[in-house]
């Protein structure tokens, strides 16, 4: 099929334009702008048009898939419903996509794109992930028909994702403007799409899985099978290791008890296509991804790394994996930037997002990141964040060594020494770049 993407320079749908072009189709693609994302697409072969516009969409197209931020006012959307070419979301997309493969789909509010590069490098599979992997250095990889997938509940998309096995890391509500803030059709949504697999597995002990009716499924219980937890660091990489029930001890890189639950999921779902020693050797493979607890600079007196935490969950556990940075490096200072993603996001989670920082010695907040149409909503972070006395900056500019702290315009401080921790959805990621 001739195939076009409009918003291909975003991180899921980049992923599936990779998939459809190695699998044999014509693709091409559109943005808003170039990126490195739309730069590395033209290098494998794949055509980018940016800005979009109405003449990127030509009659011999079969199919146009769009992306979620697409509204009905794109020029190429309109232009391709007047030539009457077929249009689908990147949701209704994915059964043409992966309706064939045997795919292993793994769904949650945190820790699914860990847990889907862990199992691609365990099974050494195909692989469509909502980051970069550094094993491979991108989204994307093909090799064959089994295929690591990150499986997308914002949209309810990951019913039409054809699991042959559904890994749930865990199912805390999140997303729930899209759900209406209906809980029930929440929790509904999970228990049909773990339906859907002929393997499941689960983290048994999160208390919102078990508030769902699964049947038939392997279960984790990561305070009993999980133990003897050690981390290190090698190479100047974080490392954990431990023990999972009666296999034996693994290694996978990163810092924190998420990080064994995350492997073990991966482990536990490997073992329908591999040997466990076969999984343990392959799992030494895995370097983790881009922009989580990612070291971007690092010295005997200061240290940046850049995650992508933007939910008071996610930061409580990255904050964890710094104190263990922390105790085995002895920076004893532990600054963190935080940039808030979107208005319903920070409100909805305002609570905990004033207590999730309590293990910071200093913490900056920068201007909240928004999406576009979003409805704004007033949010006093100078009152809510007092205790924590932050510091806001409009932004942040990072070089070797250092980072400075910029508030109209001017330098408001500069940081050489501790752990600086970025964390945030939005741009902050390029700004913790030099």
């Amino acid at each position: 099929m001739r195939v076009h993407f409009i918003g291909i320079g975003g991180i899921g749908l980049s992923a599936l334009a990779r998939f459809l072009n190695f699998d044999g189709h014509n693709v091409s693609g559109s943005d808003m702008k170039s990126s490195a994302i739309t730069k590395d697409l033209e290098k494998e072969g794949i055509k980018v048009s940016c800005p979009q516009d109405a003449t990127n969409i030509s009659e011999d197209l079969d199919l146009v898939i769009y992306s979620a931020a697409v509204t009905d006012e794109n020029p190429e959307l309109i232009e391709a419903r007047l030539k009457q070419i077929r249009t689908l979301s990147r949701k209704e997309a994915l059964p043409i996509i992966l309706g064939d493969k045997k795919n292993y789909c793994v769904a949650g509010a945190h820790g699914k794109s860990t847990t889907t590069a862990i199992l691609a490098t365990i099974l050494q599979s195909s692989a469509l992930i909502g980051a970069i992997s550094k094993e491979f250095g991108s989204n994307f990889r093909y090799v064959d028909k089994v295929v690591a997938f990150e499986a997308d509940e914002s949209d309810a998309s990951f019913l039409l994702s054809n699991p042959y096995c559904a890994i749930v890391t865990n199912a805390e509500p999140e997303h729930m403007e899209y759900y209406h803030y209906d809980y029930e059709k929440f929790y509904e949504s999970y228990e049909t799409f773990l339906s859907l697999a002929k393997k499941r597995v689960v983290n048994a002990e999160d208390k919102d899985i078990q508030k769902l009716k699964i049947e038939d499924a392997i279960y984790l219980y990561p305070s009993k099978d999980i133990k003897n937890l050690c981390y290190t660091i090698k190479d100047g990489q974080p490392c954990t290791k431990f023990t999972l029930k009666d296999y034996g001890e693994f290694e996978v890189w990163g810092f924190g008890f998420h990080i064994a639950l995350n492997a073990s999921l991966a482990i536990l779902a490997a073992l329908n296509e591999l040997d466990i020693e076969t999984i343990r050797e392959n799992l030494l493979n895995y370097k983790g991804i881009k922009k989580r607890f990612d070291i971007v600079q690092s010295n005997d007196k200061f240290v940046v790394i850049d995650d992508y935490a933007h939910h008071p969950t996610e930061i409580e556990a990255t904050m964890k994996s710094i104190e263990l940075y922390d105790n085995l490096t002895n920076f004893n200072n532990r600054i963190v930037l935080w940039q808030p993603h979107k208005y319903s996001r920070t409100s909805d989670n305002l609570e905990g997002f004033k207590k999730c920082f309590r293990r910071c010695d200093e913490l900056i907040i920068l201007p909240l990141w928004t999406v576009a149409g979003e409805k704004k909503i007033d949010i006093d972070f100078e009152k809510e964040f007092a205790a924590y006395n932050p510091i806001f900056a409009d932004r942040v500019v990072a070089y070797e060594g250092k980072i400075e702290l910029i508030k109209d315009d001017k330098i408001i401080k500069t940081y050489y020494e501790g752990i600086f921790l970025g964390v945030g959805a939005g741009d902050i990621t390029y700004q913790l770049r030099y």
